[in-house]
């Protein structure tokens, strides 16, 4: 059923509550946005295929509550996990700033030292700002995280944020070879850097 899928990847998303990992999710896997979406409880979980320089690859991408009464489910949850999606609302200063407890907690959970990390800095679209661009960019090159700036209300950035995240990882195959058991798959060799398809908000770090 699966034969043209390369592999499948565990995507997590992770960070505070309200920085709109949820509404990311839902506008990449279904293109929704609801503005009254209810905090996550617990754990939320979608699968999507999608195409990287004509290789299909299943994403299970793994959505958590950020708040601290749902720690517990924490090391199940980021065991095996190939990608990180880090979130944080760039209308509120102090979503940023416990990156790095998310970043501590990441260090401790996953079993996976070469795993991708992407910095999302959502909510663009808001008048508000507190954390400027540069700030996350900063961020990002200090922890070699990918980064991008979005907004899962008009779109801007999340269908890259995730294009971009798995890219990196086929690039990286010790991270995903080991789950395709010898079905003989090649990656097609794209060398190229595809910069046009981010519009200009993509930074690889």
């Amino acid at each position: 059923m699966d034969d043209d899928v390369l592999t499948t990847l565990k995507i997590l998303i992770i960070g505070e509550s309200g920085v709109g990992k949820s509404s990311l999710l839902l506008r990449f896997t279904d293109d929704t946005f609801n503005p009254e979406l209810a905090a996550t409880i617990g754990v939320d979980f979608k699968v999507k295929t999608i195409a990287i320089d004509g290789n299909r690859a299943k994403l299970a991408i793994w959505d958590t509550a950020g708040q601290e009464r749902f720690r517990t489910l924490t090391p199940s949850y980021y065991r095996g996990a190939q990608g990180v999606i880090l979130v944080y609302d760039v209308s509120k200063w102090d979503t940023f700033t416990r990156l790095e407890n998310w970043l501590n907690e990441l260090e401790t959970y996953c079993t996976r030292n070469d795993l991708v990390k992407m910095l999302v800095g959502n909510k663009i679209d808001k008048d508000n700002r507190e954390v400027d661009r540069n700030e996350g960019l900063k961020f990002a090159r200090k922890h070699s995280m990918l980064f991008i700036e979005a907004s899962a209300k008009t779109r801007d950035g999340v269908q890259c944020a995730f294009e971009e995240l798995v890219e990196k990882i086929l690039q990286t195959p010790g991270l995903w070879e080991s789950s395709i058991q010898n079905h003989g798959v090649q990656l097609s060799d794209h060398k190229q850097q595809h910069q046009g398809a981010c519009g200009g908000y993509c930074s690889l770090v």
